[in-house]
């Protein structure tokens, strides 16, 4: 039943569902106590349904919080789908760098026992290594991917991945020549597939190539994956590794039958390191028919013409001999990085640990105070402009409030594009404000000022864009301050700047702090405006962002740039909420 509250303006307390439960859950737990005097309850109140009431009441209520999620889950989606998901994902690239291992993965493996220090390559094991990730790379055009990641870090290295990579097929030549004088049966690629390929799976494929010859263009069929022997990788384990890899790309990157073709040359080179380790070979395991083909080779190999992998890379490009480039793959082999945060702060990583930039590429922390001093001098601007015309329109009457408040309104009709275009017409040397201040004699024509390309252009040219944002929301405080309270305190014996200052401006501090707020966060993360007539001084952090996405293709340390340059606004809300208080905020 509701009431009429005695006390303040009259209102109807009616009761809520939330009431309506609690009333049936005190009912049902006084009814369900026995009688004074009696042994039995009564039992609990039912429903029209014959349910308890207070089930009833609970079905209620979870069908009204279903109905009521059922109506945001569309916003909700969105939110998730255009907000949280990109962020998610923005932090998980300025730490992800899972492409060095899993185009190296032999290689990283490999390099973690090597001893960076001793100023030379590496050796012919990890070199070995390297040849067999990196033809399977060049074979999958994985390898200049790999290359433009290492750049990143170390200016040369994709280059070297790409002219490397058009040659590291040829790495083992010697060895494929040599094998097929001994015996033309290695030069055919039904030896090696019979020697690798398990028994099964040799079957199952003969089946599949018989169905595709017959079925012709429209056998759609995948090919049975390769399996090695068994016994084959404990007796050659480089070899089989290389010639699974082989098959494998060969099957998914060719489309082609690994039964139908010889094996790249590193497969060469890493038949002659198998058979020329010490102690030999155990063949024991293998069949009669392997036994006979591997046992004249393993005789003949000590015989072999043998050439060093790392006179083979040097020849391909000196830079090899670099030990920093082995180095830089080695400091950026693991799949998570700090590096990209590192380079943003102007810190590198290197294998000796974390280290200062070279004085000629730390831009980053200068760009970061850049944008906060910028943005902090146009939220200032803002509030200095936009607070007399705020308070201008909220005093004037209706008709003319409304009419000035469009023209506030107007540039929203107009392209930021245009509107920016604009002020490098009316800023440049040869422009219009120039030519009037040499028409005024207040600049000589030979001394105009410098507007662009600057903090200044880039200060003028946001403020215009961005007062409106700071004018609303003190016009909308504005309006809901009683005028009443200036006039009594005039009344009073209050002057008109003790009036404003003591009674009025308290009351539209609300309003400024929304504005200062949507202006800052607009500000700090604007890139067009800056990119247009910042020059080479007024340009953002937010440029650079843009730069690494669109042009550098830096994903990571963009997406690391981002994540501080949002930290960083998180703090400086945080701040604001403890020394103002964001429930001080208003738009009115």
């Amino acid at each position: 039943m509701s009431t009429l509250n005695s006390s303040g303006p009259q209102t109807a307390d009616a009761p809520t569902p939330d009431d309506a439960f609690h009333e049936a859950t005190g009912l049902d737990a006084r009814e369900s106590q026995p009688a004074h005097g009696s042994g039995d309850g009564d039992g609990p109140v039912l429903a029209a349904d014959g349910r308890p009431l207070k089930q009833s009441l609970k079905r209620a209520l979870r069908a009204q919080k279903l109905r009521a999620l059922m109506l945001i889950a569309p916003l909700l989606i969105f939110v998730l789908v255009t907000f949280i998901a990109p962020i998610a994902d923005m932090l998980f690239r300025s730490v992800e760098n899972q492409i060095v291992s899993d185009t190296l993965p032999r290689t990283t493996q490999a390099l973690a026992g090597w001893d960076e220090d001793s100023g030379a390559m590496p050796p012919d094991n990890i070199l070995a290594a390297f040849t067999y990730d990196m033809v399977a790379a060049a074979e999958r055009k994985e390898h200049t991917r790999l290359g433009t990641r290492l750049n990143y870090e170390m200016t040369g290295i994709s280059s070297l991945f790409r002219k490397t990579g058009r040659r590291v097929d040829d790495f083992g030549e010697t060895y494929l020549d040599q094998f097929e004088a001994l015996d033309p049966a290695w030069e055919e690629a039904e030896t090696w597939v019979r020697l690798m390929g398990d028994p099964d799976w040799l079957a199952t494929n003969a089946d599949w190539a018989a169905e595709a010859d017959a079925a012709g263009r429209d056998f759609d069929k995948p090919a049975p994956p390769f399996e090695l022997k068994p016994g084959i990788a404990a007796a050659l384990p480089e070899t089989a590794d290389a010639y699974a890899e082989f098959a494998r790309i060969t099957q998914v990157e060719d489309e082609d039958n690994p039964a139908e073709e010889e094996p790249w040359a590193p497969v060469y080179l890493a038949l002659f390191r198998d058979l020329a380790k010490q102690p030999a070979p155990d063949f024991a395991a293998l069949a009669a028919p392997d036994r006979a083909l591997l046992a004249p080779a393993a005789q003949a190999v000590p015989d072999f013409e043998t050439v060093a992998l790392a006179d083979l890379y040097i020849k391909a490009d000196e830079d090899w001999a670099d030990p920093e480039v082995w180095k830089t793959i080695k400091a950026f082999s693991p799949d998570y990085t700090s590096g990209y945060f590192l380079a943003s702060v102007d810190l590198q990583k290197t294998v000796d640990g974390v280290s200062a930039q070279p004085e000629d590429r730390q831009i980053y922390m200068l760009l970061f105070k850049r944008t906060l001093f910028m943005s902090m001098v146009i939220m200032g601007s803002c509030v200095l402009l936009g607070y007399p015309i705020a308070y201008l329109l909220s005093n004037l009457p209706m008709r003319t409030s409304n009419l000035l408040l469009i023209l506030v309104l107007l540039p929203f009709w107009t392209s930021l594009l245009v509107r920016t275009s604009a002020w490098k017409v009316l800023l440049q040397q040869q422009g219009v404000i120039n030519d009037i201040l040499v028409w005024a004699h207040i600049v000589a024509d030979d001394a105009r000022l410098v507007m662009i390309n600057n903090q200044f252009g880039t200060i003028v040219a946001m403020t215009h864009i961005l007062l409106p944002f700071m004018i609303l929301p003190l016009y909308s405080v504005m309006k809901t301050i009683p005028p009443s309270y200036v006039r009594a305190a005039k009344s009073l014996g209050a002057t008109n700047w003790t009036a404003f200052w003591r009674v009025y401006f308290p009351q539209s501090v609300p309003g400024i702090g929304a504005g200062c707020i949507l202006v800052f966060i607009l500000a700090i993360g604007y890139y067009i405006t800056p990119e247009l007539v910042g020059g080479t001084t007024g340009t953002f952090i937010s440029n650079r962002i843009a730069y690494h996405i669109s042009s550098s293709l830096n994903w990571g340390l963009a997406a690391a740039l981002g994540t501080i340059l949002l930290a960083v606004v998180l703090i400086l809300y945080w701040l604001y909420d403890r020394l103002v208080g964001i429930d001080n905020v208003s738009l009115g």
